[in-house]
């Protein structure tokens, strides 16, 4: 799963490196702010090039460091499998995560209070709390939702996420 901006900030807040990272992204922001071609797309450029940034701190500290220790370590961590997603996906994910979060703010508020307890709490709330906060009764929550859902795919449909063969169930 990937982290909430929160916990990435919290990370960031406990390592020295973050300031390294921090430095090297906006400085090639500023060095490239003029090529900079989609700016509606600055965040996945900067998610993209802080990873890229960060990874190349690390490989700097573990060459420091496997000059100063045996090099046990070092290979100890290189064995471990690298689970994280490639760059281009990360990107891939975020924008689509993007496209997703604004298809929800074009919905009515109904729809959109729903889905997102629903869809973007930990722990979804149980109906009965779902149906107190909305004032609609616990039996409608369900054919709601999908009215609700079917008139997000809709709108994410229109914004070229899908098309309609990936869309059918």
């Amino acid at each position: 799963m990937s982290q909430s901006d929160e916990e990435l900030l919290r990370a960031c807040r406990q390592g020295d490196a973050a300031a390294d990272v921090f430095q090297e992204v906006f400085t090639t922001l500023l060095e490239n702010v003029e090529k900079i071609e989609q700016p509606s797309r600055l965040h996945a450029w900067l998610v993209t090039t802080a990873r890229r940034k960060t990874w190349l701190v690390i490989k700097r500290s573990r060459s420091t460091q496997s000059l100063a220790g045996d090099g046990d370590e070092e290979d100890e961590a290189s064995s471990i499998p690298d689970e994280q997603l490639l760059p281009d996906e990360v990107l891939t994910k975020l924008e689509e995560q993007h496209v997703v979060r604004a298809g929800l703010a074009e919905l009515d508020e109904r729809c959109r209070g729903l889905l997102t307890m629903l869809f973007y709490s930990e722990e979804p709330p149980p109906y009965s709390e779902i149906s107190a906060a909305l004032g609609t009764p616990e039996g409608s929550i369900g054919p709601t939702r999908a009215r609700c859902l079917k008139k997000l795919l809709g709108v994410l449909k229109k914004s070229g996420l899908f098309s309609e063969a990936e869309a059918r169930p």
